[in-house]
C-alpha cells in the first residue's frame, strides 16, 4: 500500500533495488543509496558510510545472484518496509532466509537500510 506520489516512487525505488541486487548490478545498487547511508543486518555491525558500504557491496561481485521474493511491501513519503524471503547461495549451499526490512529514504536515496532475520540458516551453511 502506498499514501502518494513520493511513496509510490520510494515504493518502486526499493523494488528496483531489489531486483538490482538479484541480477548483482553492483551500480544500480550504489547509486541507489544516499550519500552517507547506513545498512544494518540487525544481528551484525552495522555499516556506517559511503566508503563503507561500497566496499561491502562491491564485496558480492561474483556471488551467484540469487532470489529475492517480496510477499508485502508497504510505502509512506520517507519509509519503505516489506517482507521477503531471498534465496541465496552462502559457502556454495543454498540457504533461504525469511527477513523483515526497513528503508528510510531521503531525496529518493536510502539513507538507512535495517534487516531483521535469523541468521541460524546462514550460519548452517558454513557447518561442516
Amino acid at each position: 500500500m502506498t499514501t502518494g506520489g513520493r511513496a509510490s516512487r520510494n515504493d518502486s525505488l526499493i523494488r528496483e533495488f531489489i531486483a538490482a541486487w538479484e541480477r548483482r548490478d553492483t551500480g544500480f545498487v550504489l547509486d541507489c543509496f544516499a550519500e552517507d547511508p547506513v545498512y544494518h543486518a540487525v544481528p551484525l555491525e552495522p555499516i556506517v558510510g559511503g566508503d563503507a558500504i561500497r566496499k561491502w557491496v562491491a564485496g558480492f561481485e561474483g556471488v551467484p545472484p540469487g532470489r529475492l521474493i517480496v510477499h508485502n511491501q508497504v510505502a509512506s513519503d520517507s519509509c519503505v518496509m516489506n517482507e521477503r524471503t531471498d534465496y541465496i547461495t552462502l559457502n556454495g549451499k543454498a540457504v533461504t532466509l525469511p527477513i523483515c526490512a526497513v528503508f528510510e529514504i531521503e531525496d529518493g536515496r536510502i539513507k538507512a537500510w535495517r534487516e531483521y532475520f535469523d541468521m541460524a540458516p546462514a550460519r548452517r551453511a558454513f557447518d561442516r
